[in-house]
Order: C-alpha cells, then sequence, then structure tokens
C-alpha cells in the first residue's frame, strides 16, 4: 500500500478550519493519507492509542535520509515547510545512542527543581507585562503585549539569546512556520536563523555566561563531542519550541475561558484549578497541530494498514486531542473538570516527548492566573469566529488576540 491507494487529506495552507480539519482526519482512521502543503504526500496518525505506538515503534526514525521522496529528489529544496523536515542535526533529528547523548545534557538543565527554580523570574517578567496593560478598557492585542513577549524573554534568558535580537527572530520564526513564505526567502531564512545562532555559540564559547547554550559549549569542550553544528540546531529548535508552544497555549486558555464562561466562573471562584486550565487546553485546542516527520524503515503495521518502508508519518495532535477512544463521548467538549483532561499526549510520549513540557506548563500556570487576577472580567473584543488563524499547518496559532480589560 503506498500513500496514493486511500483518498488523501490535503491539509490547508491557509488553516482556515482548523476543528473541522482535524476532525475529518480523524474520521478517516487512526492512519490518514495526507497532502502536505507543497503536495508532498505523508500518512498522519490521529488517534491516541495508535499515536502512542507509533511514538515509540523504533522503526519510525527521524534521519531524512530514510525518506523515499526525499532520496528520489521529490523534496523541492525551497519547500516552505523544509526548514521543519530538515532542520539540522540536533536531538530532534537523531536517534538511539545520538539522541540520548544530545537530549541529556538538554534534559538536566530542564529537571523539575531548576524549572521550579525559575518561577520567581518568570513571576517578576509577567507582571512587568502586566504593569505595562492598558487599564482604561480599549482593546489591546493580548498575544502581542503579552502572550508572545512572555515566553520569548524566558527562553532567551534561559538560552542566552541577547534581547536585541527578538524582534528579528520573531520575524524570521514567522517565515519559518508559515506555509506561505515565498520559496526565493525560504533558504534566506534558514540561513540568517542559522547565522544567529552561530553567533550566539560563538559569543558563548568567547564569554560563557549562567545558560544553556553555554553549558552545550562547555560540555562539548569537555568530552561530551557535540559539534558546532549540533549545538546551532539544539539552540534553534530550543527557541522555536520554547516559545511558539507557550504563546498559543496562553492564547488558546483565554479564547477557551472566554468562549465557556461557565468554565471560566468555575476557576475564578476557585472551584477548579488553574493547572486543570492548562491541561484541558492542551488537549482540546492543542498548541502544536501537526508535528513533522518520521519516517519508516520497513512496513510498520497500524491497524488493518501500514506505513510503508520509506514513507513519512506526521503526528497529528490536533486530531489525537479529541479522540472520543481515549476520551469519552464529549470529546468535543471543553471541560475543565473532565476525569481525563491529563491523558493527553500534547507534549509527545515516548523517547522525543518535549523536555520542555514543565516549563511551558510553569509559564501558563503563572501568566493565567496573574492574567485574571488583574483583569477577571477579561473578554474578547471581537466575535471568536472572527479570530483568524495563521498560515502555520504545525501550530494552533492566531494572528492577534483582541481583548478588552477589565476587572
Amino acid at each position: 500500500m503506498t500513500t496514493m491507494d486511500r483518498c488523501p487529506i490535503a491539509l490547508d495552507p491557509l488553516v482556515s478550519d482548523l476543528d473541522a480539519e482535524s476532525a475529518r482526519l480523524r474520521d478517516a482512521g487512526p492512519l490518514a493519507s495526507v497532502i502536505l502543503p507543497g503536495g508532498v504526500p505523508v500518512w498522519a496518525v490521529t488517534h491516541h492509542a495508535e499515536a502512542r505506538q507509533l511514538l515509540t515503534d523504533p522503526r519510525l526514525v527521524k534521519d531524512i535520509e530514510v525518506w523515499g521522496a526525499w532520496q528520489r529528489g521529490e523534496i523541492a529544496p525551497d519547500w516552505p515547510l523544509i526548514g521543519l523536515a530538515n532542520p539540522g542535526r540536533s536531538m530532534l533529528t537523531v536517534d538511539g545512542a545520538d539522541h540520548r547523548r544530545m537530549r541529556t545534557l538538554v534534559a538536566q538543565a530542564l529537571t523539575p527543581r531548576r524549572v521550579e527554580e525559575m518561577r520567581q523570574r518568570i513571576t517578576e517578567l509577567t507582571e512587568d507585562l502586566l504593569d505595562r496593560l492598558p487599564t482604561d478598557g480599549r482593546e489591546v492585542d493580548l498575544k502581542a503585549e503579552f502572550a508572545y513577549p512572555l515566553p520569548m524573554y524566558v527562553i532567551a534568558e534561559l538560552m542566552g539569546i541577547e534581547r536585541s535580537l527578538l524582534p528579528r527572530l520573531q520575524v524570521l520564526f514567522e517565515k519559518f512556520f508559515s506555509t506561505q513564505t515565498p520559496p526565493a526567502e525560504v533558504l534566506a531564512t534558514l540561513t540568517e536563523l542559522a547565522g544567529i545562532m552561530a553567533d550566539t555559540v560563538a559569543a558563548k564559547r568567547a564569554e560563557p555566561g549562567e545558560d544553556l547554550t553555554s553549558a552545550l559549549v562547555q560540555a562539548s569542550e569537555d568530552g561530551d563531542h557535540l559539534t558546532d553544528g549540533e549545538i546551532v540546531s539544539t539552540l534553534q529548535l530550543m527557541v522555536a519550541a520554547g516559545h511558539e508552544t507557550t504563546i498559543s497555549l496562553i492564547v488558546n486558555a483565554v479564547v477557551n475561558l472566554s468562549t465557556h464562561p461557565e468554565q471560566r466562573t468555575l476557576v475564578l471562584k476557585g472551584e477548579a484549578d488553574w493547572s486543570a486550565v492548562v491541561e484541558e487546553t492542551l488537549r482540546w485546542s492543542t498548541p502544536t497541530s501537526h508535528v513533522l516527520i518520521r519516517f519508516a524503515t520497513e512496513d510498520v503495521p497500524v491497524g488493518d494498514q501500514v506505513v510503508p518502508a520509506g514513507d513519512a508519518l506526521i503526528v497529528s495532535y490536533g486530531a489525537i486531542g479529541r479522540d472520543e477512544q481515549a476520551h469519552g463521548p464529549t470529546a468535543g467538549a471543553f471541560d475543565i473538570t473532565r476525569e481525563t483532561k491529563n491523558r493527553h499526549i500534547s507534549f509527545g510520549h515516548g523517547p522525543h516527548v518535549c523536555p520542555g513540557a514543565a516549563l511551558s506548563r510553569l509559564e501558563a500556570g503563572v501568566a493565567l492566573p496573574a492574567l485574571y487576577a488583574r483583569f477577571p472580567g477579561l473578554d474578547l473584543a471581537v466575535p471568536a469566529d472572527e479570530l483568524r488563524n495563521k498560515p502555520v499547518v504545525t501550530q494552533n496559532d492566531l494572528f492577534a488576540l483582541p481583548v478588552r480589560l477589565s476587572s
């Protein structure tokens, strides 16, 4: 069986209706034939149980050289998603011993104890951003003024990125993730991003600090054998993943509470925990809609279907989060009191589970209660159906979040 044996579902490059698209993928069965923007055929796992199985299957690897379409030259070098499919050698793109070697160094910096030690700094950044928000009731873009800068400031400090670079990085990462980046700009974007990261690595080698990039440089000098290229790719991965997911988590939580006022009342009255808001948001409107990409080293059965050797697989978390087999007949409802809210796998599963999951949860767990403590009357400034998704097939992200703030 090949990807063309079933009628494929073409992912909308403009992401005009993510919920409907996720439902179509889920209805297609646990393994759906999909066409990525740019006409690239892949498989998508869309159900919870099968995703857990495949995310731990050693026959599915991150080595792009296994991909038949790549070997045959069918993937254009200026494909808009090439930076996600082939982002350079880092813990994201290797398996086995190499993966453990790279991941261990990052994991040591993101242990639960070390993440908890960041709470005070995250609280300070949160309060400073809240102090800057208008209190006169006028419309404000909460994403631009709060949900974006908080995770970016946190990851920049963690990785040792100069804050002066953040405006340019915002532009570059938007191009990096977008399906609408013109072909002529794709390679230039990747080159500039790599250059900024390489300059940061060089600066930390010359003058180390108390940051993760300095720790990676020092580890390589102490014999852990990370190449400069591996450090650069790891830095880029951590900055990209370290801000995008948390931005979407905060934005989506605000939208969910605004469109489900009975749920907002529960948490504001203390009848539900903010952690429940975070976990149900991760499940119901997961920040990461699709994760690219794994490759089959041999035929991999999935129920009555097969991912053929050499084919590519993506993980469709937007579909998986509302799987009724995992979350019951009300899986399509946002409910912070549901018993299965913690059962989601929105940060992944298996060896490549997101090492920054605890940090993202902490940021949202600090930001959301602080935001609503200041502005319990916060509400959307436009109808929810006027909010527009950005053209990013990997992220559940909005262009803007217009709100009015009131006590």
